[in-house]
C-alpha cells in the first residue's frame, strides 16, 4: 500500500544513515587519498595512476544501470533495494582492503594489480551505492520527510569524511612505525571491519514503503526513454558528473597541495600554537597523550604534513557538519532545493578559486578560505540526493511508471565517471607540470598542483551551476507533483 504522508522515525533515519556513513569511509578514502597513495605509498607514477582511476571508474560506470535494472526487478520480502545492502557488505569490506594493499611485484605488476583490485572495488561499490541511494527515494515521499532523511544521511556521511580525512594519515604513521605500507594495510583493515557492522544496521533498521504503480510493466527500453527524455534528470546528471570531477580533483590534489606547496614551517608554527607538537623537554596533559594516540601531535617537521593536513580536513568537515544542520533544510524548505543548490555551489567555485593566490606560508588564510568553502558547500550535500527522489517522483508523475533504482543509477553512473575524470584531470596536469613524488618539487610543478587545487576546480563547479539552471523543478512544482501523486495513489489503494 502507498501512502503519501509517510513519516520516518529518527531511529530510522539514523539506521539508513550508517549506510552511508558506511560508504562514506570507502568513497572518501578513494576520492581524497586514492592517487596519492598510488604515486607515493604504491610507486606508481602519475599519469600511469590517473589513467588506472579513470579506466577503472568509467569502465565500472556502465555497470551502474545494469545495477539499477537488476534492483528494480529484485522481489524479496525485505524489498527491491534494501537486501542488496547487506548482500554485498563483506565483499565491499574485502575489495576496499585489497584496492589498498601493497605486493611486492615489477612495476607492470603494480599497474595492472592496482587496475584490477580497483575495478572490483568500484564494481562491488555500484552493487552496494545504487540500491542503497534507491532505498532513500521508497522510504518516504513526503517532501519535507525526504529532505530529512538527506539531512540525517549526510550528517553521518560527514562524521565519516571527518574520521577518513582527519585520522587516516595519522593512523597510517601510528600504525606503521616507519613502514608507510603496512600503517595503509592496517588503517585500512580497521575501516572495512566499521563498513561491514554499519551496513548490517541499516539493513535491520530500515524499511521500503513506496512501490511501483499496479499493473506497471516492466520495460528495460522503455526505462531509458523515460529517463532520457526527462529534463530534471539530464540536468542532475550533468551536475552529478562535474560535481565529482570536481571533488575527486580537488580532493585528490590537497594531498599534493599540503604535502609539496604549503611552507612546512610556517606549518609548525601554526601547529605549536595550537598545541599539536610535541618538543623535548617539556610535560603534557592528559588531553595532549590522547591526540597523541591517534598521531595527531607533530613530533619533528617529518610528521608536520600529516598532523596538518588533518586538522585542516577536520575543521572543514566540522564547519560543513554545522552547515548540514542548521543551513541545508532550513534554507530548502523556505527557498527550495534548486536555488539553494545554485547560489551555494556559485559561492564554493569562488572560494575554491582562492587557493591559487594565497602565499603558502599564510597558514590562517589557508584555513580561512577552507572554512568559508566548507561553509558554503555545505547546504548543497544533501540536496542532491533529495532532489533524485523528487525526480523519481517527476519521472512517475510524467510517465505514470516508476523506476527509483534506474533513475538513481544513472545517477552514480555519472558520479563514477567525474570521479575518473577528476582524478585522472589531477594525475595528467600534474605530472604535465614536472611532479616527483617524494621531492622537492620545481617551481612549474608548484603552479601544476595549485592550478588543481584553485582554478580548475572552480571552473568544473561554475559548469555544475550552469546544470542547475536547466533543472525545472522548483518548490512550486514538487509540491504539484507530490499532490498528483496522492491523490494517484490513493484511487489505486
Amino acid at each position: 500500500m502507498n501512502k503519501h504522508s509517510q513519516k520516518v522515525s529518527i531511529g530510522e533515519k539514523i539506521g539508513y544513515s550508517l549506510g552511508d556513513g558506511s560508504a562514506n569511509l570507502v568513497f572518501q578514502m578513494m576520492m581524497m587519498f586514492q592517487l596519492f597513495f598510488y604515486t607515493d605509498v604504491f610507486g606508481i607514477k602519475a599519469t600511469a595512476a590517473g589513467v588506472i582511476l579513470l579506466v577503472a571508474r568509467v569502465f565500472d560506470a556502465f555497470i551502474d544501470p545494469m545495477v539499477g535494472i537488476i534492483s528494480d526487478r529484485t522481489n524479496t520480502k525485505w524489498g527491491k533495494y534494501r537486501p542488496w545492502v547487506i548482500w554485498t557488505a563483506v565483499p565491499f569490506a574485502v575489495f576496499f582492503v585489497l584496492a589498498f594493499t601493497t605486493p611486492d611485484i615489477s612495476e607492470r605488476g603494480k599497474i595492472l594489480y592496482a587496475g584490477v583490485s580497483y575495478t572490483l572495488l568500484m564494481a562491488i561499490y555500484s552493487f552496494n551505492n545504487t540500491p542503497y541511494s534507491s532505498l532513500g527515494g521508497v522510504m518516504t515521499s513526503d517532501i519535507k520527510e525526504r529532505t530529512s532523511l538527506s539531512t540525517v544521511r549526510f550528517i553521518t556521511a560527514t562524521i565519516a569524511t571527518f574520521i577518513v580525512q582527519g585520522l587516516t594519515l595519522p593512523l597510517v604513521t601510528k600504525f606503521g612505525d616507519g613502514n608507510p605500507q603496512k600503517g595503509w594495510f592496517l588503517t585500512i583493515l580497521l575501516f572495512a571491519c566499521i563498513v561491514v557492522v554499519l551496513f548490517v544496521i541499516t539493513f535491520f533498521t530500515t524499511k521500503e514503503r513506496i512501490t511501483p504503480p499496479v499493473n506497471q510493466q516492466t520495460s528495460v527500453k522503455q526505462d531509458f526513454k523515460d529517463i532520457i527524455r526527462n529534463a530534471p534528470w539530464r540536468a542532475m546528471f550533468v551536475l552529478t558528473l562535474f560535481l565529482f570531477t570536481t571533488l575527486a580533483m580537488w580532493g585528490s590534489s590537497m594531498s599534493y597541495y599540503f604535502n609539496y606547496v604549503v611552507d612546512k614551517d610556517a606549518l609548525f608554527v601554526f601547529l605549536k600554537n595550537f598545541g599539536l607538537v610535541s618538543e623535548a623537554g617539556q610535560t603534557y596533559g592528559s588531553w595532549h597523550k590522547f591526540l597523541d594516540a591517534f598521531g595527531l601531535i607533530a613530533h619533528d617537521n617529518s610528521k608536520v604534513f600529516a598532523v596538518g593536513f588533518s586538522l585542516f580536513n577536520m575543521v572543514g568537515q566540522v564547519v560543513t557538519l554545522l552547515g548540514v544542520i542548521l543551513l541545508s533544510r532550513f534554507l530548502s524548505n523556505i527557498f527550495g532545493k534548486k536555488a539553494v543548490f545554485v547560489v551555494f555551489l556559485a559561492l564554493t567555485a569562488v572560494f575554491t578559486s582562492l587557493f591559487f593566490v594565497v602565499p603558502a606560508e599564510n597558514i590562517e588564510m589557508i584555513f580561512l578560505i577552507n572554512i568559508l568553502k566548507s561553509l558554503a558547500y555545505a547546504p548543497t550535500i544533501p540536496l542532491l540526493w533529495a532532489m533524485l527522489g523528487d525526480v523519481a517522483d517527476h519521472s512517475e508523475w510524467e510517465n505514470h511508471r516508476r523506476a527509483t533504482g534506474f533513475v538513481f543509477a544513472g545517477i552514480v553512473f555519472a558520479l563514477k565517471a567525474g570521479l575518473g575524470i577528476g582524478g585522472a584531470i589531477c594525475g595528467a596536469i600534474i605530472d604535465a607540470f614536472g611532479f616527483i613524488p617524494n621531492t622537492i618539487q620545481t617551481a612549474e610543478a608548484v603552479v601544476g598542483i595549485k592550478l588543481t587545487s584553485s582554478i580548475i576546480p572552480a571552473i568544473t563547479f561554475t559548469v555544475g551551476v550552469i546544470a542547475l539552471l536547466f533543472y525545472p523543478i522548483t518548490k512550486k512544482l514538487n509540491e504539484q507533483v507530490q499532490a498528483d501523486l496522492t491523490e494517484r495513489r490513493e484511487r489505486e489503494i
